[in-house]
């Protein structure tokens, strides 16, 4: 063969291989899509893992009709939020959702504070009770100090149901009182050994824990709105000093006309004037803060008796750490609440006087809520004097029963 031949041949072969080796490249390109679009086809398809049998399926963050570019079959946005805000009662319902969702975040908040301190705020308390408790209407707190023995006693024989009358008021009417109480400096001591005695007696105290001590009463306050929360869902809690008379039946149907309201304050308002002389009584060594001498409180209401909601209550609880104490814990408990969108209800009916001013509105048909003597800040010598008050101003066990709130 000549070398012109043979030179013809081999750039033959030459063009054979170059396209037979363009063709297998190209087969096996095709070949490994059509393997790789089986792979990634399967999981799609069976919404399994080919290798465990689990879902591989991506979870959808967005919920159906949630998505706003998401259309209805009009071709229409469909705006969950939107047709929300134009329903009252949908709205309403997330209020409270929100509200209820709230309390259980700050009674677990107060739950966790507690042990972590190890130090439990009262034998009562339960994570049960955080889980799931009973709707009250009303928590009656009676401020009480280890020295009012006699007084707590004459409450006992008068306003103040006790036993077996006292539970089933709290199982019918929704309605809890106790005497609020913390420790002594002394954890322990006989102080403390007295109260656990007389708790054990007549089981109507609510313990807290606080250091007991006059200058200390807005942070008892705090403390025990903040613990009364965490007992009882209630709408009203309502703070009574132990030498004040109350008719718990007419306190009650003056709460549930406000029931209604969110964020409320009741009480007897009142602005008196900021003492900065030292020494005196209620003295406020933080006058300065409130302009110059001379100038007047904002309007609170006064200590003896007033209630909150419950919306205001769990405010407390929440931002317990920021709000600030005043050494009258009237004026902390308004100072709270001035910056808020709080409706604040005057009441004369829960500061009237003792007879014959109790006595004469009874007889006008408009019994009074609370009855004390201004002069005292409570009842003076109320050991003695609250039998009378009682008896020439209760409205009568039977008005409690009888009474639907």
């Amino acid at each position: 063969m000549s070398l012109k031949s043979r030179g013809s041949e081999s750039s033959s072969k030459n063009a054979i291989s170059r396209k037979l080796t363009l063709f297998l490249c190209i087969g096996c390109f095709c070949v490994g899509m059509l393997f790789t679009d089986r792979m990634w086809a399967v999981p799609e398809a069976n919404d399994r893992s080919p290798s465990t049998g689990v879902s591989s399926k991506k979870p959808n963050l967005v919920s159906d009709g949630c998505d706003p570019n998401v259309k209805d079959e009009k071709g229409e946005p469909k705006d969950a939020f939107v047709k929300v805000s134009k329903t009252p009662h949908a709205t309403k319902t997330l209020d409270k959702t929100i509200s209820d969702l709230e309390m259980e975040l700050a009674a677990a908040r107060t739950l966790q504070d507690s042990l972590l301190s190890n130090s439990p705020l009262s034998q009562d308390l339960k994570i049960h009770e955080l889980a799931q408790k009973r709707k009250y209407f009303m928590v009656v707190g009676i401020n009480t100090a280890f020295s009012s023995r006699k007084r707590r006693d004459s409450l006992r024989t008068t306003w103040m149901l006790q036993g077996d009358k006292r539970r089933k008021l709290e199982e019918e009417k929704g309605i809890v009182i106790r005497f609020v109480i913390g420790h002594s400096a002394t954890s322990g001591g006989i102080l403390d050994r007295a109260i656990e005695a007389e708790d054990k007696k007549h089981g109507d105290f609510l313990r807290l824990e606080h250091v007991e001590g006059y200058l200390e009463l807005s942070a008892k306050t705090k403390t025990y709105f903040i613990t009364a929360l965490t007992l009882w869902d209630a709408e009203f809690y309502v703070k009574v000093d132990d030498d004040v008379h109350v008719n718990i039946a007419t306190l009650g149907a003056t709460l549930a006309r406000h029931r209604l309201k969110p964020r409320v304050y009741i009480g007897c308002m009142k602005s008196g004037p900021v003492l900065a002389q030292k020494g005196v009584r209620y003295y406020e060594p933080e006058y300065w803060k409130f302009g110059e001498q001379g100038n007047k409180y904002f309007r609170h209401a006064t200590g003896q008796l007033y209630a909150i909601s419950r919306d205001l209550a769990n405010y407390i609880s929440i931002n317990q750490h920021v709000l600030h104490k005043y050494t009258n814990e009237d004026v902390s408990i308004g100072s709270w609440f001035i910056g808020l969108d709080v409706e604040h209800i005057d009441d004369r009916r829960l500061c009237c006087g003792t007879p014959p001013d109790c006595e004469w509105k009874a007889q006008a048909g408009n019994i009074c809520v609370a009855s004390f003597d201004w002069s005292c800040s409570g009842i003076c010598n109320s050991a003695d004097r609250i039998k009378e008050v009682h008896r020439r101003c209760g409205e009568g066990e039977n008005a409690l029963w009888d009474a639907v709130f």
